[in-house]
């Protein structure tokens, strides 16, 4: 299974983890954003935006570790829009509270985990075996 993981820069650390992880499970990583170092003109971000929403598209599943910014939630709208599943990760409720989450949060497709990082890793892979024996 093909994945990307969409965050911001910030958890950089956290998404190099998760991908490691699912890596070592036979996981193909579509793009690895975190290689990059802050792009420094219009012609970089062009380029980057170019692989990461060919990243997304090529992905089986989007994984968004939060907080996230403008750019996951972009790369958020394109997965959403191909129908891709999406996992959307938050350490704690902040994801439900009404007063700040997302309409788009709360659609099908859209797996909510909440909990730590192994927990993530470990609902991609139990998704990923169910998917496996469905064909």
């Amino acid at each position: 299974m093909k994945f990307y993981v969409a965050s911001s820069f910030k958890n950089k650390d956290h998404v190099r983890y998760v991908s490691e992880q699912l890596r070592n499970q036979g996981y193909i990583h579509t793009y690895d954003w975190t290689v990059n170092e802050r792009a420094s003109s219009l012609k970089e971000l062009r380029e980057i935006g170019q692989k990461e929403k060919e990243a997304v598209m090529e992905a089986d599943v989007l994984i968004v570790i939060l907080p996230a910014g403008k750019g996951s939630h972009i790369e958020y709208g394109i997965a959403l829009g191909l129908g891709k599943t999406i996992y959307l990760y938050s350490e704690d409720e902040q994801v439900n509270d009404f007063e700040t989450t997302s309409t788009f949060y709360h659609l099908s497709g859209v797996e909510k985990c909440i909990g730590t990082f192994d927990e993530l890793v470990a609902s991609v892979i139990a998704r990923g075996e169910e998917s496996k024996n469905v064909y």
